[in-house]
């Protein structure tokens, strides 16, 4: 695992697994991602090593609370630059990867007043439907 990026992206990867299975493993990665499985090991232990997760005597994987965090963060800056893309016109699958190379190099600032924006365009929606609804 070479940089942030990707130690990100498995962060990210395996919060997503987590949310819909009860048990993750190094091969519910290699399924996810289409990595290979000594990719997948490599990074595995790398997160070990970081402090970001924790794999039992079963293989089982749990993000820590600083890869929790960090995860969560990553997670959130998807949605986020996937939305805002969506907003432009940018199409659902090109949106997400976008976002997908996106997410780990936008500063928090930009990220902050994307999120702003959302907002406010998402207030002015509603109170469009309200007066519509009049």
């Amino acid at each position: 695992m070479k940089s942030n990026e990707s130690a990100e992206m498995y962060l990210e990867t395996i919060l997503i697994l987590k949310k819909s299975q009860a048990q993750v493993r190094a091969i519910d990665i290699v399924r996810s991602t289409g990595y290979t499985k000594p990719s997948v090991s490599r990074a595995v232990g790398l997160l070990k090593e970081r402090g970001h997760i924790e794999v039992d005597e079963s293989g089982h994987i749990e993000l820590t609370e600083a890869g929790s965090l960090l995860a969560t963060k990553i997670l959130e800056r998807h949605h986020v630059l996937v939305d805002f893309l969506k907003q432009l016109g940018v199409s659902d699958e090109i949106a997400d990867d976008d976002a997908c190379k996106m997410e780990h190099v936008i500063s928090d600032e930009t990220l902050e007043k994307m999120k702003a924006f959302l907002a406010k365009k998402e207030v002015r929606r509603n109170t469009e439907m309200q007066i519509h609804l009049l």
